[in-house]
């Protein structure tokens, strides 16, 4: 664990340079996105000689267990060790849920004692007098009295009127967005019932479950700034609104100071490395096609002042550019401050040829043979992928660098039309890599690439959008990012932006939960979809966490698992205790 108090003793140190790795559109195989990070991270530090911290999301069960089967790199390009990595590690996303249910059931609880008592008994139980007959408000009750607008301090001071507002907080079950959420992708919990027990008195209420780094509490860990910060952002919270429109958040239920005590210790980074010893800080890990898909603003914080001036901070944003690196730029960088000179946009041959009309890739299928022999046609066409992508990252102000991912059958015809395409797409260098064969030595010229365009970089960043736009221009700003022409709201979709914007919340930036396999909606349109219309199924406020997030399509919270899940191939070797099975 890497304490907060770091980042406070070295403040007045300069900064690192700052490397972000995204990627094209990837295949459900993944385009080795974090084996680039720790290959490049091993490249600059092991064999380069320079101060260098990777920071890296913190895996979930979810698709440890269901299709990825682990995230901590691959061949000799891993974070070590890869059992830790990929299992629980500190145990900070069990904090999370541990967390996220607690504001569930206290959500249940106070509907359930507004619902079966009287203001005087409400009141009398929120603010019960000691042995001596006097009351007193509980530190978090200060929150919400001032919300209403009431200066007083003495409970007993306040008026009927006010004692009604400040002890019934009214919440509509149907505007609830808060629900229950697990570390496991389990598709038959998206939808379900709560209350059916007698004791609840037929206050039944459906609502559903998310997976556990698809909370709010999750982002809240990526993007808070301090202990404080992190504070001030669990109790902002909304869960929902009164039957009168108002937002209702954690600190009107009570229970923003018990959220923080359960996510005190998950708000340290934890320290570990790569195969080749270069230091790796393990941080948050928010889903990227659901959340914004990066690691912990205080992690990049912190190695940015240990590495020094001459030093490089590599940071990863999830999937896609279209998804990770724009949740990057125009929700990350806007909270931290901190400003990256580099992109790398990592890149396969085999995604290639997909985008280029190739066979479907499906995980646990052999690949067809169009991906193992030469295929010039379906390569160059399927570099439009790549070309929207550098366009796309380009626009931010920072130089981007192709790291191009060698396949045993990739040809070095194909190699070269990637590389001659990257180039003249703008692309400020385009590199050939082997870090998943040769460790650190297979990423040497990519490191090479990435510290030219750090210290070649001069741009200001620039964001996709003002935050002063409403609501519906900057989802539209992101959909024509995507390349769509248009934008389609349904019902929902409309109500909550018209809720939201009348709750002061429409200047807060925009988190699209989208799929990471398409630029559009529709993850069989491959390549760059032309013509096409954005549909935004709901709308949700993240408001503790800072951002608003649209539904795109059939964008689901709760993943399933396949047919034949990562699991059947882990187990535990009895005598050496060995975990098998992760990659």
């Amino acid at each position: 664990m890497v304490l907060l108090p770091v980042r406070d003793r070295l403040k007045n140190h300069p900064d690192g340079f700052y490397v972000v790795v995204a990627g094209i559109t990837p295949t459900p195989l993944g385009e080795g996105k974090s084996t680039t990070t720790v290959g490049l991270g091993q490249a600059m530090g092991a064999h380069l000689g320079k101060k260098v911290v990777a920071c890296l999301r913190q895996p979930s069960q979810g698709p440890t267990f269901g299709i990825k089967g682990g995230a901590a790199g691959g061949g000799y390009s891993q974070v070590i060790p890869m059992e830790e990595f990929n299992l629980h590690l500190t145990g900070d996303i069990h904090a999370i849920t541990a967390a996220n249910n607690l504001l569930a059931a206290a959500i249940d609880a106070r509907m359930f004692h507004e619902n079966t008592q009287s203001d005087k008994a409400l009141f009398n139980r929120l603010c019960p007098a000691d042995k001596e007959g006097k009351r007193s408000f509980a530190k978090v009750m200060y929150t919400r009295l001032k919300k209403l607008g009431i200066e007083k301090t003495d409970p007993n001071q306040l008026t009927a009127e006010e004692t009604k507002k400040f002890a019934r907080l009214d919440i509509d079950p149907a505007t609830i967005t808060w629900k229950r959420v697990m570390d496991v992708n389990d598709r038959f919990l998206r939808k379900i019932t709560v209350g059916q027990g007698p004791e609840e008195k037929g206050m039944t209420r459906e609502t559903g479950f998310d997976i556990s780094v698809a909370s709010e509490i999750m982002a809240v860990l990526a993007l808070t700034t301090s202990l404080a910060d992190m504070r001030s952002r669990l109790g902002k919270m909304v869960i929902g609104s009164s039957k009168a429109g108002d937002p209702v958040t954690a600190d009107d239920l009570g229970v923003g100071g018990a959220l923080t005590v359960l996510m005190k210790d998950a708000i340290h980074p934890t320290l570990m490395q790569t195969l080749e010893g270069t230091p790796v800080f393990v941080h948050a890990g928010p889903f990227a096609n659901i959340a914004h898909g990066n690691s912990s603003i205080v992690a990049d914080q912190i190695a940015l002042k240990l590495v020094g001036p001459e030093g490089f901070v590599i940071t990863e944003a999830g999937f896609g550019a279209d998804i990770g690196c724009e949740k990057f730029m125009d929700i990350k960088c806007r909270y931290s401050g901190l400003r990256p000179q580099c992109a790398v946009i990592v890149a396969t041959v085999r995604a290639l040829k997909m985008h280029g009309g190739g066979p479907a890739v499906v995980a646990g299928k052999p690949l067809d043979a169009a991906y193992k022999s030469e295929n010039l046609e379906l390569v160059r066409a399927g570099c439009s992928n790549l070309v929207k992508h550098i366009e796309n990252t380009r626009s931010y102000g920072v130089n981007v660098v192709v790291g191009i991912n060698v396949f045993a059958t990739d040809t070095e015809a194909e190699l070269a039309a990637v590389k001659s395409i990257a180039l003249d797409a703008g692309a400020f260098d385009a590199v050939l890599c082997t870090h998943y064969a040769s460790g650190g030595e297979g990423a040497v010229e990519l490191g090479y690439a990435v510290q030219r365009a750090c210290e070649r970089h001069s741009a200001p960043l620039k964001f996709l959008y003002p935050l002063e736009l409403s609501i519906k221009e900057k989802i539209e700003a992101i959909a024509k990012f995507y390349g769509a022409d248009n934008v389609e709201y349904e019902s929902e979709a409309e109500a909550k932006i018209e809720l939201y914007t009348r709750q002061g919340f429409s200047q807060l930036p925009i988190c699209m939960a989208k799929t990471q396999y398409s630029f559009s909606h529709d993850p069989s349109l491959k390549g760059v979809p032309k013509g096409f219309t954005l549909p935004i199924r709901d709308v949700r406020a993240s408001v503790g966490a800072g951002f608003i997030y649209p539904l795109v399509g059939a964008m689901s919270t709760m993943p399933g698992l396949p047919t034949r899940p990562c699991f059947y191939d882990i187990d535990l070797d009895i005598e050496s205790g060995k975990v098998l099975g992760l990659s």
